[in-house]
């Protein structure tokens, strides 16, 4: 295998990294969809080329966001081993689950990994997750813990793990129901699952895809070790993570899916939107509280 020093820059340093000219070890595609983020964009792709296992490709999926990202996008590929970084463009926008599915149906590897545009990974995030499911080939879906980053950095935290095949645990349907287990960019899985992102749902459409797998009864497994970083608090701050009321709205859309479905019943879909009720009031005084507290 033939393999090339590739230097690029990130806020100014350059950053080395070693990149095969035939082809990644890890047998993976990585998806990141697009929309907006001129930004963020280049240190997510970083972050992807620093892998210990590089992922045999990269596909960016512009979700048509009418600014320079897909100039972006373009610079972007042009820097790093050729054909590595694989795009999509989007004549209409439908939203990251879309996007996502537009990069899964060009995927040509056996395991998928998503990353969102203004997130990053650890540097041995593939190398991990991939390790498990190799070795666990029963798994339709792995995920992990992450960390949220204050500063504009890459991920770089020490690691404590023996390759997550000890300290992976399985994740049921009701531990899915009461919480969202995984972050998106924490999450890996077989490409040829029959599962997809429901087409135009722009909220909770990833806790969608998760609920609709572990409901099919196939199996799926959390490594309770920070393999990614995000970039903005989960409560009080801007981006689609802050946006209560429709994440409500999400998971009460998700609830009457799964009960149509029959993999509910429907005490369990009125005690859920109950409880996620009970989540959305929850936030709201918290934000409230700390609001009054910092004026």
């Amino acid at each position: 295998m033939a393999w090339v020093k590739l230097k690029v820059t990130f806020k100014g340093q350059a950053l080395e990294f070693e990149m095969s000219q035939t082809g990644s070890l890890a047998v993976v595609t990585a998806i990141i969809p697009c929309y907006r983020c001129t930004a963020t964009l280049e240190r997510a792709v970083a972050s992807v080329a620093a892998q210990s296992l590089v992922p045999a490709e990269l596909i960016l999926v512009d979700d048509c966001s009418g600014d320079d990202t897909r100039l972006l996008m373009q610079a972007i590929a042009a820097k790093y081993t050729a054909g590595w970084i694989r795009t999509v463009l989007l004549d209409k926008n439908m939203g990251a689950g879309s996007a996502r599915n537009a990069g899964w149906a060009i995927a040509t590897q056996p395991y998928i990994a998503f990353l969102d545009s203004d997130d990053a990974w650890h540097p041995e995030k593939v190398r991990i997750q991939l390790n498990l499911m190799l070795n666990q080939p029963e798994l339709a879906l792995c995920g992990h813990t992450h960390q949220i980053l204050l500063k504009d950095d890459l991920p770089d935290w020490k690691l404590q793990t023996d390759g997550g095949k000890s300290i992976a645990r399985p994740i049921s349907k009701w531990q899915l129901l009461i919480a969202n287990r995984f972050v998106t960019p924490s999450v890996m899985l077989r490409r040829d699952i029959s599962c997809r992102f429901l087409e135009g749902q722009r909220f909770m459409e990833d806790r969608m895809l998760w609920l609709n797998i572990v409901c099919s009864n196939q199996r799926v497994a959390r490594i309770p070790v920070a393999l990614a970083a995000t970039y903005k608090s989960g409560f009080g701050h801007s981006g689609l993570s802050a946006q209560w009321l429709n994440m409500a709205r999400g998971d009460f859309g998700n609830y009457r899916r799964l009960l149509n479905s029959k993999y509910i019943s429907h005490i369990e879909f009125a005690a859920l939107n109950l409880f996620s009720a009970i989540k959305f009031l929850r936030r709201l005084v918290i934000h409230r509280f700390f609001s009054d507290k910092s004026r």
